[in-house]
């Protein structure tokens, strides 16, 4: 590996490539035995990993991509427009949405993570009453209807049984509660798995898989919807950041407790493997700066943003199908439309 300190962190470096709204409400598709769960991470030694990332002494160095999806996620919960009693943060980390949660949006704040040290390190804004709870994703524990909001940041795309935790986090909501989460998604880090794929298919003459699976973001709104969850919102964000070379990728990932150690199977990278792929890599996907000739290469994180709100009578329901007034023809004439309704209002008052 190379030397950590040689990996740029001048401004811009991080960047959004593109912002789309995948889906404002519920798909009817069901997923096939999506009650099934197949232990893909063990999460010993995720828990493992997570704890020796937290007690690493360069540990700061890591958090710039998960404080920016952790600023943006606390934005969300700013934007409604409501005051929660009780909040849980779960898988908290080292607080990067909890430490800008306002007094305005939450009263008292469960922070929740597999390692105490994590724990003692989150920062909250004064005004906010804050309870600690050692807890894994995997195994989500409240009392039923006991919480109003439910916050998670890049935690959940570790659990193997998602469908469970969402089942648990819905029946910890109290009616009309909200849950609010933001995970890793299927074309994070694509670069670097085809590079991988190339390299190995060219040493080897055969794949093994070396990147994590990732929930695809179709997948998201099934299992909300069957988990019971109304109102959804789903959307994705795609952050690229460049790095000099696969190695700082793959150092950085390592700090960030994002590597795949905890995948239930042998992930031994061979050297020659690691700079074949390095070599693609840059090949394939390198950028050269025109202005110093530096070259970088650069790594796609997609987030999915998801937003689900537990059952309630007075929440709004949808129009009966075929009660629209309007054809979907006809809306490059909606202005005239419009026009039309207005002065049929005007006469009639």
């Amino acid at each position: 590996m190379f030397p950590l300190k040689s990996i740029l962190r001048c401004p811009g470096s991080i960047y959004i490539q593109t912002l789309r709204c995948i889906s404002v409400s519920p798909p009817k598709s069901r997923l096939r035995n999506e009650s099934v769960s197949v232990n893909i991470f063990d999460r010993n030694t995720k828990t493992l990993q997570r704890q020796r990332a937290a007690i690493a002494d360069d540990v700061n160095l890591y958090d710039y991509l998960k404080d920016e999806i952790g600023f943006r996620l606390a934005d969300r919960v700013f934007d409604i427009k409501r005051k929660f009693k009780l909040a849980a943060d779960i898988g908290c980390n080292r607080g990067y949405v909890s430490k800008h949660i306002s007094p305005e949006s939450v009263e008292e704040l469960i922070i929740c993570d597999v390692s105490q040290k994590n724990l003692d390190m989150v920062p909250v804004m004064e005004g906010i009453k804050v309870r600690k709870q050692i807890l894994d994703e995997e195994y989500i524990e409240f009392k039923s209807n006991s919480l109003d909001l439910v916050i998670s940041c890049l935690s959940l795309h570790w659990v193997n049984d998602l469908p469970n935790a969402f089942h648990k986090i819905l029946d910890s909501l109290k009616e009309d509660g909200v849950f609010l989460a933001s995970l890793f998604g299927g074309d994070t880090l694509y670069e670097l798995r085809s590079s991988l794929q190339l390299a190995e298919l060219e040493r080897k003459g055969g794949l093994s898989p070396r990147i994590s699976p990732f929930t695809e973001v179709r997948d998201i709104g099934s299992l909300l919807t069957n988990a019971g969850f109304t109102m959804l919102t789903i959307d994705t964000d795609e952050i690229v950041v460049n790095y000099p070379s696969v190695f700082e990728l793959m150092w950085d990932l390592k700090g960030m407790a994002e590597s795949n150690a905890a995948l239930n199977r042998s992930i031994h990278l061979p050297r020659d493997i690691q700079f074949s792929a390095g070599a693609i890599y840059q090949q394939l996907y390198g950028k050269t700066d025109p202005e110093t000739g530096k070259t970088s290469i650069p790594a796609t994180f997609q987030v999915i943003n998801m937003l689900g709100w537990k059952p309630h009578p007075k929440q709004p329901k949808p129009l009966q199908r075929g009660s629209g007034e309007v054809s979907l023809k006809d809306l490059n004439k909606l202005d005239e439309i419009v026009r039309e309704v207005r002065t049929i209002k005007d006469d009639k008052s």
